[in-house]
């Protein structure tokens, strides 16, 4: 079973404001949410949902991933994000399969693909979007 479709982080952060059941996850390690940052949802009043697609440091898939999922949803759609968009998407797949949703991966993630100077965050995704994040 696949999820309801691919997002930008500016139709993510859209359908977060028009639809007060939506639930943004980042489905990120422990390490990224500390040193990487978050999408910053205080504008909107909420917060980021964090829930591990893979558990960090042997990056097997959160047996508990969709219970932990479920226990965070309020019945509305669900926008699952990650670095680049590649774990977002299975994540968006396993909750979508376990009838949760509508799912939607966030496509460029919060840093997106490295730009031609192999970084992340300035071309795309969430953090290039200029979408609100933080640092903690």
């Amino acid at each position: 079973m696949t999820y309801a479709g691919d997002v930008s982080p500016r139709e993510a952060w859209e359908m977060l404001e028009a639809t007060g059941d939506a639930i943004l996850v980042d489905v990120r390690t422990l390490p990224e949410w500390q040193f990487v940052g978050l999408p910053d949802l205080a504008p909107l009043g909420r917060e980021t949902s964090l829930v591990s697609w893979q558990v960090w440091p042997g990056m097997g898939i959160n047996p508990n991933f969709v219970d932990e999922v479920t226990a965070a949803a309020r019945g509305g759609p669900l926008l699952f994000i990650c670095r680049s968009g590649v774990r977002s998407a299975h994540a968006a797949t396993a909750a979508t399969a376990r009838g949760l949703g509508p799912c939607y991966n966030v496509s460029e993630g919060f840093e997106g693909d490295r730009d031609g100077d192999g970084h992340r965050g300035r071309a795309w995704g969430w953090k290039a979007a200029g979408l609100p994040w933080k640092q903690e």
